[in-house]
C-alpha cells in the first residue's frame, strides 16, 4: 500500500463512523505485527523443530550453553555427545541450538 492509500483509511469520511476508523486501525496495526513479529517468529520455530528431528549419530552439535560435541547415541528426546577424547555428556534435544559440519560452518540446511 502507497502512504496515499493509508492516509485515505486514517481520514473520516462522510457517514463513516469512528468505530469504523478505530476498527480499519486495529485491523493494519495487527497486519503489520503478524508480518514483522508473529509469522517470521513461528518459522523459525518450524525449523528449529525440523533440524532437532534431523539429528542423527555423527552430527556435531552446539548447545545452547555453547558445548560443542559429537553425537555418539541419539534418542528420541536426548542425545550423548562426545565433547574431548573421552568426555561425554547427556543432553535434552531441545538444548541443541545448531548442526555444524566438521568445518565448523553453519549447515548447509541453515542458509
Amino acid at each position: 500500500m502507497t502512504t496515499a492509500s493509508l492516509a485515505l483509511l486514517m481520514v473520516p469520511r462522510e457517514g463513516g463512523s469512528a468505530g469504523t476508523i478505530f476498527f480499519a486501525e486495529m485491523l493494519l496495526i495487527f497486519a503489520i505485527f503478524y508480518f514483522l513479529l508473529i509469522r517470521p517468529q513461528s518459522k523459525e520455530r518450524q525449523r528449529h523443530a525440523q533440524m532437532l528431528k534431523e539429528i542423527k549419530k555423527g552430527d556435531e552439535v552446539v548447545t545452547n550453553g555453547g558445548i560443542i560435541g559429537t553425537v555418539v547415541h541419539a534418542e528420541e528426546s536426548r542425545l550423548t555427545i562426545r565433547t574431548g577424547e573421552n568426555t561425554r555428556l547427556t543432553v535434552d534435544r531441545g538444548h541443541i541450538s545448531q548442526v555444524v559440519d566438521a568445518k565448523g560452518a553453519k549447515d548447509a540446511k541453515d542458509a
